[in-house]
């Protein structure tokens, strides 16, 4: 209850002491509490800046000058000349009418299928395995991984062409001891087919290192009482992956998978190593195309074209992991 006192002077009422304070006090406690709240909004946004400053800086200026060069005519002799002629859509339409484009892309989206979904089923195994092993065996399983994951590209790619190579390859011995059949002299690069299984080998290898001990990680998070009670249910093997570390893991699967997608679809080494594109241009992927029209032959526009048709495939594949990740947070 506010209590009121005459002014001697004015007339006026005058309200007790502290009373004007308190009404004001919650006003200057609101102001107070709008601007640390202000800055906690900002704070995280003045954190990232820098690193979309990098990101910008290091991808956003080379996408941008590729995609200028692909609307250009930029030949070895417009490169003599110092000239550039400028001509739009010319050499999208150039590709998008060429056949062995499009033959290009499917065997790229194929095969890059083909090596994610190896990775990832045999990544699951290992991981399962390793969160099955003693400690021992795990660490050595998890030290060959790394060596595995830590091998240059280059010098896999030489060993694994060695193991299949046609006089002294391992892999013909071994089939030929094992009573397979006759392998002396077998070429096992001699068919787009074979070579390519050989490349999803060579990738296989190097992918599932990554991947499994990921999945691993994951596993080890699992508390292990909810084994122990899908168990007391009745759950099998099977029952316990589906029910239990899939829905569990869904997270790390679909990222690793994402991942997987980027590198296998742009995997250009071991491609190139293994036979440049052959036998007969059969094992060229999009990456390789790239190369070989704008280093090879100096038709750097078209080249550049070739490659914002990869990025714009990765990016509408980005799209759809980002829509799911949305809706999987809506959900929770």
């Amino acid at each position: 209850m506010t209590i009121e006192k005459q002014d001697l002077r004015t007339g006026a009422p005058q309200r007790a002491p502290g009373a004007g304070s308190a009404e004001a006090a919650p006003e200057a406690g609101s102001k107070a509490a709008v601007g640390p709240g202000r800055r906690a909004r900002v704070l995280p946004y003045l954190l990232i800046l820098p690193s979309v400053a990098a990101f910008v800086a290091l991808l956003g200026y080379p996408l941008y000058q590729v995609a200028r060069i692909s609307l250009l005519k930029l030949d070895l002799g417009e490169l003599i000349r110092r000239t550039t002629v400028f001509v739009g859509l010319a050499n999208y339409r150039a590709i998008f009418s060429d056949p062995f484009f499009w033959s290009v892309t499917v065997r790229t989206v194929v095969f890059t299928a083909a090596c994610v979904g190896l990775t990832m089923v045999l990544a699951t195994l290992i991981a399962l395995l390793l969160d099955k092993l003693g400690r021992a065996m795990r660490l050595a399983v998890s030290i060959a991984l790394v060596l595995a994951w830590a091998t240059p590209p280059l010098t896999a790619t030489v060993v694994w062409q060695w193991l299949f190579d046609t006089q002294f390859g391992v892999v013909n011995w071994v089939l030929s001891a094992a009573g397979f059949g006759d392998f002396s002299n077998h070429s096992w690069f001699d068919t787009g087919l074979s070579t390519f299984a050989i490349i999803t080998l060579i990738i296989i290898w190097q992918a599932i290192p990554f991947v499994a001990l990921t999945l691993y990680a994951g596993l080890t998070a699992i508390p292990r009482e909810l084994y122990e009670a899908i168990r007391v249910d009745g759950a099998g093997p099977w029952q316990t992956f589906r029910s239990l570390i899939l829905p569990v893991l869904r997270p790390l699967f679909l990222i690793t998978a994402f991942l997987s997608i980027i590198w296998d679809f742009k995997v250009f080494t071991q491609v190139f190593l293994v036979r440049h594109g052959g036998p007969d241009r059969q094992t060229i992927t999009l990456s390789l195309y790239a190369y070989q029209e704008g280093i090879a032959a100096s038709h750097f526009g078209k080249a550049a074209a070739i490659s914002m048709v990869m990025v714009a495939m990765l990016v509408l594949a980005l799209t759809f992991y980002i829509r799911y990740m949305l809706r999987t947070q809506e959900d929770l």
